[in-house]
C-alpha cells in the first residue's frame, strides 16, 4: 500500500528531502516556495492555499511530491481557464475551489511530479484525483509541465493542453556577436541599433549573490509595483518576498539594473537554473526606448552565453520577442476534470485548440530573424 498525505505548507516538510526531489529547479526549491509562504505572497487572503501532496518511504523520507495549491480563483496561473469556469457555473456547478499543481505566478517549465522513483507517478496523480473527488473540487490542473513528464500525465488519462512561449536557444555561441552572425543582415543591424540606443547614457549592472544589496531590492520593488499595477491591478508578490529571495537564494538570482545619474531607473529579475535562465519580472520609472529589450532579452542572452546555459525562458506572451531571436516553443499543461460530462466538453475544446496552436507555431517559426538556407 502507498499512502499519500497533504501537508499544510512546504515549510513544514524537510528541506533537504524536498530539494532532493526538486531537481535543481529554482522555482521548485524549498527556498523559493517557502519565501512565497513566509512573505504572505501565498496563503490567507491570496486565493492560494498550500496543499503539497507527498509520499514517504517506510523510513518516513519523502520520495514523491506535488507542489499543489487549493485555488479560489484563476489568477497568477498564465494558463487561462476562465471560460471553463464560466461554463461550469452556467451549468450550475462550482468551479472553485480547484487544485493547481504549479509554481505560483511563474510561467516557467519544470517538473511537476517530483519523484525519486518514476513508478510513484501514477499513485501520486491518483492521490490528486482522490483529493478532488473527496473534497468536491471541480478539477486539478498541472501547468508548465516539463515535456519529458507529459507521458506520465497522459498515462493517467489527464487531458493535455498546449500553448506557445518564446525561448532563446544557445547553439554553442561564444558571444552575442556570434549569435548576431546567425541573423539576417537587416535584423542584425536592427538589434545593434536597439542595444546602442538603450545603452546610451545608461550604466547597466548585472548583479548576483552578495552583490545584490537591500537598496537594489528597494529600487526593484518600485519597478515591480509599477509593472504589477498596470498588468494585474496589484502585484502578486509582497515586498518581503524579494528580501527572502535575496536571503535564501541570491546565488540563483541575476538582477540586471540600469542606472542614470547614479539612480536606478529600470531593472529585470532573472532566476538561474541548471541549464536555463528564467526571466521573471521587469519594471522602470522612466520611459527610455528599447531599454526593456536590452534588460530583459539581450542582457539575458549575454548572461546565458557567459554561464553556458542552453536557453533563456523569457516568460509568458510577447510576440515582440520573435524579432529578437526568441523562438516559438510549445508549453504544456494537464487537466483532470471530475465530472464526466464536463470533462467531455473540455476534451472536445482542447482537441480543436491544439490544432490552432500547432498552426500558430508553424507560422511563427517561419518568421524568425535567422538567416534562411
Amino acid at each position: 500500500m502507498i499512502e499519500a498525505r497533504v501537508a499544510r505548507s512546504v515549510g513544514e516538510l524537510p528541506q533537504s528531502e524536498w530539494d532532493a526531489l526538486a531537481q535543481g529547479n529554482p522555482f521548485l526549491s524549498y527556498a523559493f516556495l517557502t519565501a512565497l509562504e513566509d512573505s504572505g505572497s501565498v496563503g490567507p487572503g491570496t486565493g492560494w492555499t498550500a496543499a503539497p501532496i507527498t509520499i514517504a518511504d517506510t523510513a518516513g523520507r519523502l520520495v514523491a511530491a506535488l507542489p499543489a495549491w487549493l485555488k479560489g480563483h484563476s489568477q497568477g496561473e498564465y494558463v487561462f481557464d476562465h471560460a471553463w469556469a464560466d461554463a461550469w457555473h452556467r451549468a450550475g456547478g462550482s468551479y472553485y475551489p480547484k487544485l493547481q499543481i504549479a509554481v505560483p505566478f511563474t510561467p516557467a517549465t519544470g517538473p511537476r511530479l517530483l519523484l525519486a522513483d518514476p513508478a510513484l507517478a501514477q499513485p501520486l496523480l491518483r492521490a490528486a484525483e482522490q483529493l478532488c473527488e473527496a473534497n468536491e473540487l471541480s478539477s486539478a490542473h498541472a501547468t508548465f509541465i516539463a515535456p519529458e513528464q507529459l507521458p506520465l500525465f497522459e498515462a493517467a488519462g489527464w487531458l493535455l493542453r498546449s500553448d506557445i512561449q518564446f525561448h532563446w536557444h544557445n547553439r554553442g555561441y561564444a558571444s552575442f556577436d556570434d549569435f548576431l552572425g546567425q541573423l539576417s543582415s537587416r535584423k542584425r543591424k536592427d538589434l545593434r541599433k536597439e542595444r546602442a540606443a538603450a545603452q546610451d547614457g545608461v550604466e547597466i549592472r548585472a548583479l548576483t549573490g552578495r552583490d545584490i544589496r537591500p537598496e537594489h531590492w528597494d529600487a526593484f520593488w518600485q519597478f515591480y509595483q509599477d509593472t504589477g499595477a498596470r498588468k494585474w491591478g496589484r502585484p502578486y508578490l509582497t515586498r518581503e518576498a524579494f528580501d527572502l529571495f535575496g536571503e535564501r537564494m541570491a546565488e540563483r538570482i541575476l538582477l540586471v539594473l540600469a542606472f542614470a545619474g547614479g539612480r536606478a531607473i529600470a531593472g529585470a529579475l532573472n532566476f538561474i537554473g541548471p541549464d536555463a535562465l528564467y526571466g521573471r519580472y521587469w519594471g522602470a520609472v522612466v520611459d527610455k526606448p528599447f531599454l526593456h529589450f536590452e534588460l530583459c532579452y539581450y542582457q539575458a542572452i549575454d548572461a546565458a552565453i557567459a554561464m553556458g546555459l542552453s536557453r533563456v525562458e523569457a516568460g509568458a506572451q510577447g510576440g515582440h520577442k520573435l524579432a529578437r531571436g526568441y523562438e516559438p516553443v510549445q508549453t504544456w499543461s494537464a487537466h483532470y476534470i471530475v465530472h464526466p460530462g464536463f470533462r467531455e466538453a473540455v476534451a472536445d475544446f482542447l482537441e480543436r485548440e491544439r490544432a490552432g496552436v500547432t498552426a500558430d507555431q508553424l507560422h511563427l517559426g517561419a518568421r524568425t530573424p535567422f538567416r534562411k538556407g
